[in-house]
């Protein structure tokens, strides 16, 4: 188990997901678990506050560590494939010098125009955050961008050799590195000093660019003790591969990655300022405003990233997986990892959203203190996560296979559906009885499956040879297990629980979890499913590394 974390060495499809979804499930653990102390220092004011600057950041982020990241992976993967390592390396030092004029582009737009992107967010909204508190917090943030695109491209390196566990490493003390400047960081300006919870969440917000640090300082010392088997020496072979043709190759598959991702994480910045300019015109007061747009479009994602998380960790090893498959024309091998990828992410995100939604007052409660509202924004919110588990899958499918057009296509139309739905949904929403803001949830969902179909249906019409028989019989298998769950939960709701008492709440949870995750898997053991899903021979050795006794 060590020399899987800790030494470089290459991993197979499934183990690189394990690896890769392991590591993203612990640092979206932790990035969970630091909102709990987190919130209770800078208020319900500062949360929010918070939150509009990490929106407008991860939006840029998108565009500055995505494209190139990805799109490095991908030709490293494809150059070392065909043997082709001098011009491997040079694509890498390419990328990097690319990433340079990136980033700094990037950080001086969020630092001149800070005010008229914090406008944009709020608009002429007042009685909360202020568009200077806004802006500053938003200078803050943009530090970030002048490291961690250097991180993500040299990631992208090492995921083209198959090598998951260095960068997952790298996720893990990235994310103690920022949650720890976070919280130390924001606790002492506030409660120590007595400084405003403006200052507290500036200077938390700078543990994105301290965490990015460390991790590249870990990723860069790693290669250079590997850099013969990364072909970084200087005595690899002369190709005849030009820079232009190079180039030209990270452009092709660079831009399409940035376009995509980009519109993707407009969805969350989008829905922030619609469901503000909708509940303004319902007469919400600002304070609720805040409240439910922030909760929306950040503090219920953030509960959400353990479910998110399954689809990064599979997305990593997916994307390299596919490639070598797809370059050597190989699409049998497309069509099992293909149909894998979806039954990874029914089996494990359905039992999650499930139960998340079940628990979600609880939850709620746990992080953030009791709140309808919040509870009841959760309760769907998990099943937006879940729908974009599969858009994030079959994205990776289609990108990885250079079918950006019906990417393009299906990210654009369910945007599209996203951003057009939402007023809408939400003001039928308060015609009919149901909380308004839960239209922006249903948009999101109609949106995310919409791309998830045009994707899968384009891609059978394409290859012949691809077809989900095996993911559809899979996933009707996975209805049974997943009809026990919601029983058993419903059953366990009868167990009374005091909301403002976090013990409770804690212990409820954790009950509900563990009886139901036994069930779950239990029922699923028993009909073979954990077989059809993750393939006998990976179950039985995984089995085995437990030391349980495997009927051969």
């Amino acid at each position: 188990m060590k020399d899987m974390w800790f030494k470089m060495k290459k991993s197979s499809f499934v183990e690189g997901t394990f690896i890769a979804t392991l590591a993203i499930i612990f640092v979206k653990l932790l990035g969970m678990l630091y909102v709990i102390p987190f919130y209770a220092i800078v208020g319900t004011a500062g949360a929010a506050l918070y939150a509009y600057a990490y929106n407008i950041y991860n939006v840029f982020l998108d565009i500055s560590t995505v494209g190139l990241p990805i799109a490095i992976s991908k030709i490293t993967n494809e150059y070392n494939t065909l043997k082709l390592y001098d011009a491997k390396k040079r694509a890498y030092k390419i990328a990097i010098n690319l990433m340079r004029f990136v980033s700094i582009a990037i950080f001086i737009i969020l630092f001149i125009f800070a005010k008229d992107i914090a406008y944009l967010i709020i608009g002429d909204l007042s009685g909360g955050n202020s568009i200077t508190d806004i802006a500053s917090v938003i200078r803050w943030i943009s530090l970030a961008i002048l490291v961690i695109p250097y991180l993500s491209v040299t990631k992208g390196y090492l995921q083209g050799h198959n090598i998951i566990n260095i960068s997952s490493i790298s996720n893990v003390l990235e994310q103690i590195v920022r949650i720890g400047v976070i919280l130390i960081g924001s606790y002492l300006a506030i409660k120590v000093f007595n400084g405003s919870y403006v200052l507290g969440v500036k200077i938390a917000l700078t543990g994105a660019f301290f965490g990015g640090l460390v991790a590249y300082s870990f990723v860069r010392y790693k290669m250079y003790k590997n850099k013969e088997e990364l072909s970084l020496e200087k005595t690899v072979k002369k190709d005849n591969i030009s820079n232009k043709e190079i180039l030209k190759k990270i452009a092709t598959y660079a831009i399409p990655y940035i376009i995509i991702n980009s519109i993707t994480s407009l969805y969350s910045f989008i829905d922030m300022i619609l469901v503000i300019k909708a509940l303004t015109i319902l007469g919400y007061e600002t304070t609720t405003l805040e409240f439910i747009a922030t909760s929306i479009s950040t503090w219920s994602t953030k509960i959400n990233m353990i479910i998110i998380s399954i689809a990064m960790g599979m997305t990593i090893s997916l994307i390299p997986a596919i490639v070598n498959s797809f370059t050597l024309k190989k699409w049998d091998e497309v069509n099992h990892k293909v149909n894998t990828s979806l039954k990874m992410i029914t089996f494990i995100s359905v039992p999650m959203a499930i139960g998340l939604s079940f628990l979600s007052k609880q939850v709620w409660a746990l992080f953030y203190g009791a709140s309808d509202i919040g509870a009841t924004i959760l309760s769907l919110s998990v099943f937006v996560g879940m729908f974009t588990n599969f858009f994030m899958i079959s994205s990776s499918i289609m990108q990885s296979i250079n079918s950006f057009k019906i990417v393009y296509i299906a990210t654009i139309v369910g945007f599209l559906l996203n951003a057009l739905l939402d007023i809408p949904l939400i003001l039928l929403f308060n015609q009919i009885g149901i909380p308004p803001y839960l239209g922006a949830l249903v948009a999101s969902i109609i949106g995310y499956l919409s791309s998830v179909l045009i994707s899968l249906l384009s891609l059978k019409k394409r290859e012949k040879s691809i077809n989900y028989q095996d993911f559809l019989h899979t996933s009707l298998k996975i209805l049974v297990p997943s009809l026990c769950l919601i029983i058993v939960l419903v059953i366990l709701r009868l167990i009374p629980c005091n909301l403002d008492n976090n013990f409770q709440n804690l212990l409820f949870v954790l009950v509900n979890s563990v009886i139901g995750a036994a069930v779950y898997f239990g029922v699923s053991y028993k009909m073979n499913i954990l077989n059809d899903v993750f393939g006998k021979e990976y179950i039985n050795k995984f089995l085995k590394k437990l030391n349980f006794k495997v009927k051969h």
